[in-house]
Formats: structure tokens, sequence, C-alpha cells
């Protein structure tokens, strides 16, 4: 069931509104503030990863970039236990050179946190990302 919910606002934050919306791929306003505000009150409510109190328990998503020869030491980081791996996904990139590893991680997010920070810190890793998933009581799993 939908609801309509709606606000009022100046001229010029409607332009820059409707800006936003069409520079981020939205097809329409409703979907972009739902997204914004869920993702707003996410990081208000537990904080970016980095400011985080180190016992809360999170899921989320790192993805990889890096060279071939460097596979070995993210695979003992994946296993090391400190995080738990619930699925992993790697693929080589021939365009760009490189391999993304993705994996699906969950665990505290002092330990999710060092995990990122031990991947950023390996010669011919190119970039590591981690998306903190969404938190809800209910939901589709």
């Amino acid at each position: 069931m939908s609801r309509i919910v709606s606000f009022s606002t100046d001229n010029e934050f409607a332009e820059r509104l409707d800006e936003m919306v069409v520079n981020s791929g939205y097809k329409n306003r409703s979907m972009f503030l739902r997204e914004a505000s869920i993702n707003f009150y996410e990081k208000n409510l537990r904080g970016e990863l980095n400011h985080m109190s180190p016992d809360i328990l999170i899921e989320g998503t790192a993805v990889v970039y890096f060279q071939h020869d460097v596979e070995h030491k993210l695979s003992e980081i994946r296993h090391s236990g400190t995080v738990t791996v619930s699925s992993y996904h790697h693929n080589c990139l021939p365009n760009s050179h490189s391999c993304v590893d993705i994996m699906q991680v969950s665990g505290l997010s002092g330990s999710v946190k060092q995990m990122v920070s031990d991947l950023r810190n390996i010669n011919q890793v190119d970039r590591v990302e981690f998306v903190i998933a969404p938190d809800r009581d209910e939901g589709c799993c």
C-alpha cells in the first residue's frame, strides 16, 4: 500500500531537487527521496563505518579491485575468521587490466573496519569499497 507524503519548499530547492533526480538516474522524485531518506537515516543512526562503534553487528558488500599477484593475500583475509564471508565472486576485467572480488560480509563493525583497512594496505590492491546494508526489522529475508 502506498501513502502520499508531501512537503513544501522554495523554487530554488525544487529546481535543484529535480536536477539531482535527473543526474542520479532516478525516474521520479519519490524514489530518489525515499532512498535519500533511508541513507540519511542509516548514516545518522549508525554512522559511517569509520566512525561507528566497534561492537555493532553489520552486514554489507565489499568490492576489491586488485592485480592477480595478490589474490592469495585476499584469500587469507577472507578465511581469517574475523568476519563472515557468506558469498564471494571473482572476475577478471580485461579492459581495465584488473581483477575484482565482491564479498558479502557480516561481522562486528570493528572487525569489518579492520578488514577494509587490511585490504587497502596490500600492495597492488587498487581500490576497496564497503557498502553497509540497510538495517531493517522486517523485510524479504
